[in-house]
């Protein structure tokens, strides 16, 4: 028996007039993309992008393969949206996420990735960032040209280098390793790191030991901070061992897309 609890948390910021962040949390799936085009055009694509998942959160078991599909699904979408809307042209999304794959004949977990929103892992007191962003100041400091602190305010720092909404399809990142009791994820937009350092994040996370009010701790301090961009937060506590077989009991007293309870 192990139980997975999970907050979030979205805010437009201070700056931009409408959030085109979307967002899915489900038992053994979490998202988050990012959208990117000006308008209303980004938050069409992060809500197609999104949208390509529910089906999968409706599963028990999931596949690398099927992660795989359902971003060259939501990419092929999102392309053929900006084709047949003039206002929709160049749209795009990031977009990251988490969920319960089987592995090796066993449960694990699966951390996805295209663009510049990020998974971080905090366990055993420390803070790791999962995702390798695919933007051209990650590749800047890659090659030792910048440091991560320079590439806060490079000019290019908004540019990614890997999207949905292009064509080819982008290829994901995904990492795949097996739980570890007492562990947290968190995942977000780029708002967030715009804002808060790995410092600042792990402090937080440290500080509030239940799943929403972190979310809501993180969106909050982020907005302070300036809120230049949508800030959208995730956070995903693993009480223990997963097991072969999986059976969800879920809350029905929370909601699903703010916190949840599920055991296994």
């Amino acid at each position: 028996m192990m139980s997975v609890q999970w907050g979030s948390a979205t805010d437009a910021g201070r700056v931009r007039e409408t959030n085109e962040d979307s967002y899915l949390v489900a038992p053994n799936l979490f998202v988050v993309a990012d959208g990117m085009g000006g308008h209303a055009a980004g938050e069409v694509a992060s809500a197609m992008a999104v949208g390509e998942f529910r089906a999968l959160a409706e599963r028990s078991e999931l596949r690398t393969e099927e992660i795989v599909e359902a971003i060259t699904r939501a990419n092929r979408q999102i392309l053929e949206s900006g084709r047949q809307h003039d206002t929709r042209k160049g749209m795009g999304t990031t977009l990251v996420g988490l969920g319960i794959v089987r592995a090796g004949g066993s449960s694990h977990w699966a951390v996805f990735n295209v663009g510049d929103s990020r998974v971080y892992h905090y366990v055993h007191g420390e803070l790791h960032q999962v995702s390798v962003d695919h933007s051209e100041v990650q590749e800047l400091i890659n090659a030792g040209y910048i440091t991560p602190e320079q590439a806060k305010t490079h000019p290019d720092r908004n540019v990614v280098t890997r999207s949905l909404g292009t064509d080819p399809a982008p290829v994901p990142d995904i990492w795949v390793f097996p739980p570890v009791a007492g562990e947290r994820f968190l995942i977000c937009s780029d708002g967030l790191p715009r804002e808060l350092d790995d410092t600042e994040i792990e402090k937080i996370l440290h500080r509030e030991p239940i799943a929403q009010e972190a979310a809501v701790a993180l969106v909050t301090q982020a907005v302070d901070a300036g809120g230049h961009d949508n800030i959208t937060v995730l956070v995903i506590d693993f009480a223990g061992s997963l097991t072969d077989g999986l059976s969800y009991e879920i809350d029905a007293d929370t909601a699903p897309r703010q916190q949840g309870l599920v055991g296994f």
